[in-house]
C-alpha cells in the first residue's frame, strides 16, 4: 500500500473494557502495523449519562497494558464531547452547500413542542462498498429517507460525528464489528455530502457464546479485567483473541504480539461468527504459562497467595518455592491455584496433616497394621538419603517399592505425608517437606496405626 495506513479504535466509555472491544482494537492494530501504519484512539463519550472517566481510564490502560498502542497526532485523547465546535462547522458547511437542511419537527418527548433538527438530503441511490472481509455489499438508501444528522447545530449525532472524526484523523481503514454494516451506507452518504474520501471497510464477525448466541455476561466473565484477575496472561489474551475469527493459514496457534503483526492478513478473517470457548482460552493460558521462567511463574503465583495458606504454621518462602513445580503442573490459570489452596489441597506442605488410620491402607489390604513394615522400611531407606530432589528421593525408595509392591509401599507413604487420598506423588511431597519433617510424618503414621489397634 502506497499511502500510510491509519486505523482507529473508538470505544464508548460506558462500561468496562470487554473482549469484543479488545479483539476489534487488536485487529485494527495488527492490520495497521503489518502495513507500516498506525492506529488512532478516540473516546466516543457522547452518552453523557453513562460515560465516566473511570471507564475511559480502564479502557485506555487496559489496551496499553496488552501492548495495543496508538499514535494520535496531538498525543492527546480525542473526546467527542470536546469537539462540538468542529461538528458545527461541518454541519454549517453541509447546510451551505444544500446537502443538509434545518427541519422544524415535533419533539419526540412532547409532540406539541417544535424543535429544529438537521437532516441530510438523501439522493436515494444504490451504494456499493467493498468490504475486505465480505466483498462487495450493496444498499439501496431510499428507505433511509432524509437522515437526521444533528439534534441542533451544537448537537451532532453519532453518524455525523464519526464521519467527521474519521476524516480529520486521517483514517484510511475502518475495521469494526459486523453489527455496524447497516451503519455504513448512512456514513457514506455523509462522507459524500461533506466531500470526504471514503475509507476502506472491513467488518469482523461477532464473538458468540458456545450456544452461538451473542456473548453476554450470562456466559461468564466478559471484561478483560475480570480475566486478568483470574490470572489470564496478557500474552494469552492477545493470542486467543487474535485467533477468534482469524487464522494464519496454517495449523499454528501460539503467537507473540510481534509474530502476529508479521503474520496478520485480513483476508484470513472469517465471515461467520467466532465462538468463544473458555476451555480453549484456558489451553492458551497454560501454554503461555509454560513459557514463563521459574522466577516469572513464582511471581505470578505470589501475586495472590490466599490468606488461609499463608497463615499455616509451617508456611515459608522456601517450601513455597519447592511447591511451585507442583502448582505449575496442575493449573491453567492462577485462580485454579487459589481455589485449590482455599480447599486445602496444599496444606500438606505447611501443616501437619490430620487423617484416619484407615486412609493409610491401600486397596486390597484389610488391616492398617499390614503397612507398618513397609513404612518402616521406607523410613530406614530415607534416613541419610539425598533429599536434594524428588528424583534422588525416588532413587532411595524405588528398589524396595518394586520388590514389595508399589501400591503397598507408595500409597501409605503418600497418604502419611499428605493426609489426603489425592495429592502429588510421595517423592515430590518428601522433597517439599524436607528430610526431618518427612521422617517425622512416617513415624507419626506408624504410631497412629498402633494406637488405633
Amino acid at each position: 500500500m502506497s499511502d500510510t495506513v491509519i486505523t482507529r479504535i473508538p470505544p464508548s466509555p460506558t462500561g468496562k473494557l470487554h473482549i469484543g472491544t479488545v479483539r476489534t482494537a487488536l485487529f485494527n492494530y495488527l492490520f495497521a502495523k503489518h502495513h507500516g501504519g498506525h492506529m488512532v484512539f478516540r473516546s466516543e463519550d457522547t452518552d453523557r449519562a453513562r460515560s465516566t472517566k473511570e471507564f475511559e481510564d480502564e479502557i485506555i490502560n487496559g489496551l496499553l497494558s496488552l501492548g495495543i498502542t496508538w499514535e494520535n497526532d496531538d498525543e492527546k485523547i480525542v473526546r467527542q464531547t470536546e469537539r462540538a465546535h468542529i461538528y458545527r462547522e461541518h454541519l454549517e458547511h453541509a447546510i451551505a452547500n444544500s446537502s443538509a437542511y434545518i427541519s422544524k419537527e415535533p419533539s419526540k418527548a412532547d409532540e406539541t413542542v417544535m424543535v429544529e433538527v438537521v437532516r441530510l438530503r438523501n439522493p436515494n441511490k444504490d451504494i456499493t462498498f467493498n468490504d475486505l472481509v465480505r466483498g462487495d455489499i450493496t444498499f439501496n438508501t431510499t428507505e433511509l429517507g432524509d437522515i437526521v444528522i444533528a439534534r441542533s447545530l451544537d448537537d451532532a449525532l453519532y453518524h455525523f460525528a464519526v464521519v467527521v472524526d474519521d476524516a480529520l484523523m486521517g483514517v484510511t481503514h475502518v475495521i469494526r464489528g459486523e453489527d455496524h454494516i447497516s451503519n455504513t451506507p448512512r456514513q457514506i452518504l455523509i462522507q459524500e455530502a461533506l466531500g470526504f474520501t471514503r475509507p476502506i471497510y472491513a467488518h469482523l464477525p461477532l464473538i458468540l457464546a458456545p450456544d452461538r448466541s451473542k456473548m453476554s455476561k450470562r456466559h461468564g466473565a466478559v471484561s478483560i479485567e475480570s480475566y486478568r484477575q483470574e490470572g489470564f496472561l496478557d500474552a494469552a489474551i492477545i493470542n486467543y483473541l487474535a485467533l477468534l475469527g482469524w487464522n494464519p493459514g496454517t495449523d499454528e496457534e501460539l503467537f507473540a504480539l510481534d509474530e502476529l503483526i508479521k503474520r496478520f492478513d485480513i483476508t484470513h478473517v472469517q465471515k461467520s461468527g467466532a465462538v468463544f470457548n473458555r476451555d480453549k482460552f484456558l489451553w492458551f493460558n497454560r501454554e503461555h504459562l509454560n513459557r514463563l521462567s521459574p522466577e516469572a511463574f513464582s511471581d505470578y503465583i505470589k501475586a495472590t497467595i490466599p490468606t488461609k495458606l499463608a497463615k499455616l504454621p509451617g508456611y515459608s518462602e522456601e517450601k513455597l518455592a519447592k511447591l511451585m513445580p507442583t502448582i505449575r503442573e496442575r493449573i491453567s490459570v492462577r485462580q485454579e491455584f487459589v481455589t485449590d489452596a482455599e480447599a486445602g489441597e496444599y496444606d500438606f506442605a505447611f501443616s501437619t496433616p490430620h487423617y484416619e488410620a484407615s486412609l493409610l491402607t491401600p486397596k486390597g489390604v484389610t488391616e492398617p497394621k499390614e503397612v507398618i513394615p513397609h513404612l518402616q522400611a521406607v523410613l530406614h531407606s530415607l534416613t541419610g538419603a539425598d533429599f536434594s530432589s524428588p528424583e534422588s528421593i525416588k532413587a532411595a525408595i524405588w528398589p524396595y517399592a518394586e520388590s514389595a509392591g508399589k501400591a503397598l509401599v507408595l500409597w501409605p507413604l503418600r497418604t502419611a505425608l499428605s493426609g489426603r487420598a489425592q495429592s502429588p506423588d510421595p517423592f515430590t511431597i518428601a522433597y517439599i517437606l524436607g528430610q526431618q519433617e518427612t521422617l517425622a510424618r512416617i513415624v507419626a503414621a506408624c504410631d497412629k496405626i498402633i494406637r488405633n489397634g
